[in-house]
């Protein structure tokens, strides 16, 4: 190694430079204004084209010795050119950004200005396949509260379950089942096209609940001829894996804000948003003009039906607001059951004509359809654990002629440029600790599966992401968990090894301090890895919402309690009594109000002092539509206003709060109880329908707006309203 003789001042200048540029001054700038965002845009890359500079000329292309050397240092330097293409791409993006809200103000006034007869005729799909009850009935009946007067809902059912179709028709919803179960999702969606007719046609998976002003939100968008999809973001009401595992759900947004908050605007202004398969909404002529059909070459259809209207100059629209709330991946399985999906299908559109490579896109939309993130991010977080380990162990070198002095001279100024870049954009959505370690446990996975669909792009079958039940029990991810183990205890013990100089392995003691330091970091990133891997147990079966609002409390004997709700669920609510009276206990049956609901049976469950918990008793019936209707057609999900350093300190102190038990674990291969075989119905076309329901839910909800004066309702014991008959699930 060459040491550098440069005086402290200048040897820092670069470094204090570029944090004074990127971390002081540039959050001064309007992040809305295009020159503030160029000249942002232009001060990371310089400093990045300075880094670069002296990384190939200086650090790769004298590199000599032995084939093996010579090309560990080379492959080295190709990840990191691949990590800084996507990067350059994602800045490009930048460049742009659009906020659509006061648009679709404007489009919503206007159509409910409208007579009812005069706005366009909507079908709502709601494909699935194995979901369910617990999910479905959320979604077909979200669907039907949707606040537009000429929609109709189809429940598409690739599982043709008798239970799910009786479900429906006690609903109203319509239900379409097909002779076979080709081409998966994008098939059944084509299918449900051939005996539907509306103008448009909105998709929602069937986890995903819509609010109930979606299509008053989104349908205005249409006025503008060359407008294809509207797509709105993918906003869950459940903790990922990430946030459970770490226990972090307030602390940290879920990973896929970065997406759907920061990057999809920009990619809007560019005309590049593309329909991520749930919570759009399609135009059916546009679809005409392509064959009148989803494409199928794909398992991720919705990315290259984007790509063919593209090219029939039909763009995708996105507006960022939470008009459809579903469920993350419950379990490390489900997640990577959807990212390995995601991940092959972009994959595969590199080898269609109608992909990013075919003919007939720009310059810059190819860039922003090319899968530069799915090639990148495998490689670039299993080298950046892998290469210290590889010097520490072997004394291979990733690089030549580097000293502590040139890596704070030209390698720091660019890590803070380009992080102080992504979070100048997105402030509220980028956490790069938290980023390293979501990218650190997808490589164990998503890297195989992105070289095995280079290799073979096709011939794999779609698999659906598991939800409910099935995605919620206890797991232990021995395929993440025991390699980040044993790379953690590697990287340990080559630290340990290397500062003794009886056994050290690094022929040069400067780079020691660079080593140890880069290898810290990755022992953080490997334990949160290790501690995301444990599966959290889920302690109930439905998401709680924060409340705070009345309710009343009809005891056994007659006693009438008013108090305020804490926290509410489909299944139970906690609720905040007054002080001196009797609580009730656990075990004890009452009657509770809510408002816009009506009266349900519960049970208490446990009483702390003021803070009694109840257990709803609620069977299919108005008063659970409706409990479902307060719950999930509404926005309860809380603002993101968090940044970067109160991620970090939450993720670093939770380090030392992770004392508790660990969860249940669960040998691979371990199946739930057994349940007895599902019935099928025959595997032919089957077209229910939609009816009109008898009972108006939001005009119900009017009524019961108001809890009572009396408690002359009907008697204790009894829910009040239409009981549904009971579905039958085996």
């Amino acid at each position: 190694m060459q040491a550098m003789t440069l005086p402290l001042s200048q040897l820092f200048a670069p470094m204090l430079g570029i944090f004074a540029a990127m971390y002081l001054l540039a959050p001064t700038f309007p992040v809305a204004r295009l020159w503030a965002r160029v000249a942002v845009f232009v001060v990371v890359w310089l400093v990045v084209a300075r880094y670069l500079e002296w990384r190939i000329f200086t650090t790769v292309l004298p590199a000599s010795g032995t084939w093996y050397q010579v090309g560990w240092i080379w492959f080295c330097l190709f990840v990191e050119l691949l990590t800084f293409t996507d990067q350059f791409i994602l800045y490009l993006t930048f460049l742009r950004r659009t906020d659509r809200r006061s648009e679709a103000d404007q489009h919503e006034r206007r159509l409910r200005s409208l007579p009812d007869d005069e706005l366009p005729a909507v079908d709502v799909f709601i494909p699935t396949y194995d979901e369910p009850i617990e999910v479905l009935e959320k979604t077909i009946t979200g669907a039907l509260c949707l606040d537009y007067p000429n929609f109709q809902v189809w429940v598409l059912d690739d599982g043709r379950r008798p239970w799910l179709r009786e479900l429906c028709t006690q609903k109203g919803a319509g239900y379409l089942t097909r002779a076979d179960n080709l081409n998966a999702k994008a098939g059944n969606i084509n299918h449900a096209l051939t005996k539907t007719s509306g103008e448009f046609f909105a998709i929602f998976d069937a986890d995903f609940v819509p609010q109930r002003n979606f299509l008053m939100r989104t349908t205005g968008f249409f006025a503008d001829p060359k407008i294809g999809i509207v797509q709105i973001p993918h906003t869950f009401y459940n903790e990922d894996p990430m946030q459970a595992n770490l226990g972090l759900h307030r602390g940290l947004p879920d990973e896929q804000r970065f997406f759907f908050d920061a990057i999809m605007p920009a990619r809007d202004g560019w005309d590049g948003a593309f329909c991520c398969g749930s919570n759009s909404v399609t135009r059916r002529a546009a679809l005409r003009a392509v064959g009148d059909a989803l494409p199928t070459q794909s398992i991720t259809e919705d990315i290259l039906l984007t790509l063919v209207l593209l090219r029939k100059g039909y763009v995708t629209r996105y507006l960022r607001e939470p008009l459809a709330i579903g469920l993350a991946p419950e379990s490390l399985d489900a997640f990577f059951v959807q990212r390995q999906r995601w991940a092959r299908g972009a994959i595969q559109t590199l080898y269609l004509a109608a992909g990013p490579l075919g003919p007939g896109l720009g310059l810059m939309h190819r860039l922003l359809f090319f899968p530069a993130h799915w090639l990148s991010m495998g490689l670039r977080a299993l080298a950046v654990v892998v290469v210290p380990i590889v010097f520490m162990w072997t004394g291979l070198a990733p690089v030549v002629d580097v000293t502590p002095e040139s890596v704070f001279y030209y390698l720091f100024p660019a890590i803070l440029a380009l992080n102080g870049g992504i979070s100048w954009f997105a402030p509220h959505e980028h956490f790069p600790l938290a980023a390293q370690v979501s990218a650190t446990i997808q490589s164990f996975k998503i890297l195989p599966t992105v070289l095995e669909t280079l290799v073979k792009p096709t011939g794999h079958a779609f698999r659906v992401t598991p939800k409910g039940a099935a995605a919620r029990r206890a797991s232990y991810a021995a395929e993440i968990f025991w390699p980040s183990a044993v790379l953690m205890a590697l990287t340990v013990v080559g630290v340990v090894l290397n500062t003794i100089p009886e056994w050290r392995i690094i022929d040069h003691p400067a780079a020691l301090p660079m080593v140890a330091f880069w290898s810290v970091v990755n022992i953080v990133v490997l334990f949160f890895v290790c501690m995301t891997s444990l599966q959290a147990r889920m302690g109930r079966t439905e998401e709680r919402f924060d409340a705070d609002e009345s309710i009343l409390i009809q005891t056994e004997s007659g006693e009438r309690l008013s108090g305020r709700m804490s926290n509410i669920s489909l299944s139970g609510a906690g609720v905040l009594l007054g002080s001196g009276i009797d609580y009730p206990r656990a075990g004890e049956p009452l009657r509770v109000h809510i408002v816009q609901v009506g009266w349900i049976d519960a049970t208490v469950v446990q009483q702390r002092g003021q803070l009694v918990g109840v257990q709803f008793h609620l069977p299919q019936s108005l008063e659970r539509d409706l409990l479902i209707r307060k719950l999930f057609t509404v926005a309860r999900l809380r603002g993101n206003g968090v940044i970067a350093r109160s991620v970090n300190r939450a993720m670093l102190k939770n380090i030392w709060s992770m004392a508790a038990p660990l969860p249940h674990i669960v040998t691979r291969g371990a199946k739930p109880a057994s349940f007895s075989p599902t019935e099928r119905l025959p595997a032919e076309s089957l077209v229910i329908r939609p009816q009109r329901r008898i009972d108006d839910l939001a005009h119900l909800a009017g009524v019961r707006s108001l809890h009572p004066t009396s408690f002359s309702e009907p008697g204790f014991g009894r829910v009040a309203g239409t009981v549904l008959k009971a579905v039958k699930l085996s």
